[in-house]
């Protein structure tokens, strides 16, 4: 097997959240786990957009490296979550980007909605570090080892 196959790919997540606490909560857990993917964060369903089709700020292609994974919360200012999601999929440039949404929200009616727009997962988000490092652990181990994205 060449080094080429057993070097796992490094990948880029993209953070779509509002709240500095949660953005900083979530940096730590990446941290925790000595995960090797870079992470992007944006504020809001807008800057998510702005990011994925590189206007604005994110003109340049390397200011704006195509995300292999987005973590989405639903309550954010300007547009939020529900919104940029189906945005999202109604682009078929990104209509097979994987989607998981991160958010506090327990509601059955944001699980029913989120998924019937197209997100792949939903996880309300661990209220603690070793929580969210689990959840983090967890996801870098299904997207980046077990499942085959399609190629960016």
């Amino acid at each position: 097997m060449s080094d080429e196959l057993k070097q796992p790919k490094k990948a880029t997540i993209l953070l779509a959240d509002d709240d500095p606490a949660d953005v900083l909560l979530t940096r730590r857990a990446f941290r925790t786990a000595r995960l090797q993917n870079r992470l992007e964060v944006v504020n809001d369903g807008e800057e998510l957009l702005e990011y994925l089709r590189r206007e604005k700020r994110y003109a340049p292609p390397a200011d704006a490296p195509r995300p292999d994974l987005v973590l989405l919360d639903l309550n954010m200012p300007r547009m939020d979550g529900r919104e940029a999601l189906a945005e999202l999929r109604a682009d078929p440039r990104f209509q097979s980007l994987p989607v998981i949404i991160l958010t506090t929200s327990q509601q059955e009616a944001d699980i029913l909605r989120t998924y019937d727009l197209g997100a792949n997962s939903f996880i309300s988000k661990p209220v603690d570090l070793a929580g969210l490092v689990e959840v983090i652990k967890a996801l870098d181990n299904y997207w980046f080892e077990i499942v085959t994205l399609p190629p960016s």
